[in-house]
């Protein structure tokens, strides 16, 4: 039975084994790592909140709008803009919206409103937020390792960005002619022949990753002629990637690659180094200037010859294709994708909200923001391919690309053809970067969070500065990311995006997520916590898409990647060694493994019966923000911080 004291009621959040001496340390869950606060106390463990979760001194946003603009920073990315307008061109046009809008709907917005609630109802990052059930607290350590492999090779894409902004601002612009020095004899300004699809990066492939560096096809052979290469494909190949064989072919390090990977990483450093109170007044611009260069470009687009045909050809509807399974599996994984579900960082992010604040309303303004971006985008480049195609005098649908074929090839290319070309280069490359870099902060800000979260309190560790924890994970994925611009940088960047974040691992991932909020919690009990935070229940179709539908979906996509996956390929002719593809799902696994390795080791580490474990291990851990909420017929027992204090003598 419950007790009031000081008419507040307390609640021991978990009961350990019998036996422990009244006065000592104990530990509320297993391998929680806190032991500072907690004593025996009549058989419980009883704790200081503070010391376990919900910290009294968390740092929160200055304003709701600096959380709203950290996140449609984070969630509109790269993929917006270069994903999804192929895929609605490629499924169907105007018709692929209606699939998308669906698993909105069933899948994006249900998982994204869970770890946005989560967080700011547990208040904690990724890893800490699972003490809701720590059993599966294995869901943050591997969104961490997600995330962290993220932060790790995304840059990268930034740093690219970076280097052709740089040489933007010259006149002409250097891919546009062949008489640079890093040109060949088969360089050739001729695109009057018929285009046949190639790819560019990689075979189309299940597993395809967030970014879509390596999934969709892409039509190369519209940029050169059989035989010959063009400007920017030699610009691309010789002079940023300086391309080697193979994954074997190591090579030396672009030092002017170095130089841009070590400005990307200094500007996110000097963007996070002191909180959320720093990162959200950054996101204003890094968040809001996109949107402006996008209808700068959107404005010029639409004024060239052949702009409106390319609009025509994005949205000109097949109603045939609704009865194509890729369109509906594209749907889904492009949602998953774009609204950056599974790394933990939304989590992250919401940890630092109000505890009252409306994060319902929340997920429904920025899932409207984020497929919103997305579909404008498609203007945007669709005007400019159209423009390309009349220009070229060939069909649109052979220059329609995605992903990099997109950013550093048939765009570059378009921009030459343009009226003041350095002005559109600069400015499209400035929204690229831009348009990275939050999403790369505020990746790296839902690392450290979910870092400082895990170190024990009053321990040595969690008094170290928060400057000095980023400053080392920003210079080890500096140095990780140097085997990226070697010479055969490319074949391990390739790695790193096909395999450690693919479609494989973030739905298995989303899969727990509503699995163990569902079903190992409850999910009328999430919908309870979410009314204590908002005032009231959200629509009940959410707690049915945590329960059935979104695991459902979640699960037959993930089959479906599972079931046609192919083995990595670069540019349609190198094969990946075995020991590469090893590596790869080395990368994949490490994740993936997290879920089970972890329920494992903590059942087997457990005394008592399989259901005794069972219930100690899925017994939330309450912090101190929760105590003044729960009812007074709870079992309920813990004593005051005063207490804890006289009886416990840190180390």
């Amino acid at each position: 039975m419950g007790r009031e004291e000081n008419g507040v009621a307390l609640r021991c959040p978990l009961v350990v084994a019998a036996g422990g001496r009244d006065g000592e340390r104990c530990e509320p869950s297993l391998g929680s790592g806190v032991t500072d606060g907690c004593v025996c106390g009549s058989g419980v463990c009883v704790c200081d909140p503070r010391a376990v979760l919900g910290h009294a001194g968390r740092q929160t946003w200055s304003s709701q709008m600096d959380f709203i603009m950290s996140c449609v920073g984070f969630a509109v990315g790269l993929g917006n803009v270069w994903r999804f307008p192929y895929l609605c061109y490629k499924n169907g046009g105007g018709v692929f919206l209606l699939p998308y809008a669906l698993m909105v709907f069933i899948g994006g917005i249900p998982v994204f409103f869970l770890e946005i609630a989560l967080g700011q109802f547990m208040k904690q990052g990724g890893v800490s937020a699972w003490n809701i059930a720590p059993l599966f607290k294995g869901l943050g350590l591997a969104s961490m390792v997600i995330v962290f492999f993220c932060n790790t090779y995304y840059i990268l894409i930034l740093a690219w960005g970076l280097y052709f902004l740089v040489h933007s601002f010259t006149y002409p612009l250097p891919w546009a002619s062949c008489s640079q020095e890093w040109n060949t004899p088969n360089c050739t300004l001729d695109f009057s022949r018929s285009c046949s699809n190639q790819t560019f990066l990689t075979s189309s492939s299940s597993t395809s990753s967030p970014l879509n560096l390596s999934s969709l096809e892409l039509n190369a052979s519209c940029l050169e002629p059989e035989g010959m290469r063009s400007p920017i494909m030699e610009f691309w190949e010789r002079k940023v990637l300086r391309l080697s064989g193979g994954l074997d072919e190591v090579g030396d390090i672009n030092n002017s690659m170095v130089l841009c990977l070590l400005a990307t990483w200094v500007i996110v450093y000097f963007c996070i180094w002191k909180g959320v109170k720093s990162t959200g007044k950054v996101v204003y611009f890094t968040a809001l200037f996109p949107y402006l260069v996008l209808v700068v470009l959107f404005v010029h687009g639409i004024s060239l010859p052949g702009a409106v045909s390319g609009i025509v050809y994005y949205l000109n509807p097949d109603w045939s294709k609704l009865r194509d399974a890729q369109v509906w599996i594209d749907a889904a994984t492009q949602i998953f994708y774009s609204y950056a579900i599974g790394l933990g960082a939304l989590t992250a992010l919401g940890s630092y909200n109000r505890f009252n604040n409306n994060c319902y309303q929340d997920a429904f303004v920025l899932a409207l923001i984020n497929s919103g971006t997305s579909f404008f985008a498609g203007f945007v480049v669709f005007s400019v391919l159209g423009f390309m195609a009349a220009e070229q005098g060939v069909d649109i649908s052979k220059v329609a690309e995605s992903g990099p074929g997109l950013v550093f090839i048939a765009y570059p290319k378009a921009v030459t053809l343009m009226p003041l070309a350095p002005l559109w280069a600069v400015l499209f490359f400035c929204m690229l970067l831009v348009l990275g870099l939050d999403s790369q902060f505020v990746g790296v800000e839902g690392f450290i969070t979910g870092l400082l979260d895990m170190l024990p309190p009053k321990s040595y560790f969690s008094s170290v500065r928060r400057e000095v924890v980023v400053a080392i994970c920003c210079i080890t994925c500096f140095f990780i990311d140097l085997s990226m611009v070697t010479e055969g940088g490319m074949y391990v960047f390739q790695l790193f995006d096909y395999y450690s974040a693919s479609g494989i691992t973030l739905l298995w991932q989303a899969f727990w997520e509503c699995v163990v909020v569902a079903w190992v919690y409850g999910a009328d009990r999430f919908m309870d916590d979410v009314a204590r935070m908002i005032g009231y229940r959200p629509l009940p179709y959410m707690k049915w898409c945590w329960s059935y539908i979104t695991p459902l979906v979640c699960m037959g996509v993930f089959l479906f990647h599972v079931v046609n996956y192919k083995p990595l390929v670069y540019n349609g002719v190198y094969v990946y060694p075995w020991w590469g593809e090893t590596l790869g799902w080395a990368l994949a696994l490490s994740s993936m493994l997290c879920i089970p390795l972890t329920v494992l080791y903590k059942l087997l580490h457990c005394k008592g019966s399989l259901t005794e474990r069972w219930r100690y291990l899925t017994t939330p851990v309450w912090g101190r923000h929760h105590l003044e909420f729960l009812p007074p017929e709870t079992e309920v027992k813990l004593l005051p911080s005063s207490d804890l204090s006289k009886k416990h003598t840190p180390i």
